[in-house]
């Protein structure tokens, strides 16, 4: 896990939900750190670093490619 890399920041668990089934459907190994700590503290998630969704190198183009749809497909908003 020392080599995935952070695309994106959320800051709330509920902001992530549809994204992760779009990255299983696609194959895409993530972890997204922080968010049991936001979904016990969900007013702290600043403080947290928000949620971090983090990828391998290998996945980085798919995951951004992603991103970039359910970014503009959707009115859910990524920070």
């Amino acid at each position: 896990m020392k080599e995935f890399v952070t695309v994106a920041v959320f800051n709330f668990p509920h902001e992530t939900f549809i994204l992760k089934n779009l990255l299983d459907q696609e194959g895409i190994e993530y972890i997204f750190q922080n968010e049991t700590l936001v979904s016990i503290d969900p007013f702290a998630s600043i403080a947290y670093g928000g949620i971090q969704l983090k990828v391998h190198p290998n996945d980085l183009i798919k995951a951004k490619e992603i991103l970039d749809s359910y970014k503009n497909d959707n009115h859910l908003k990524i920070v």
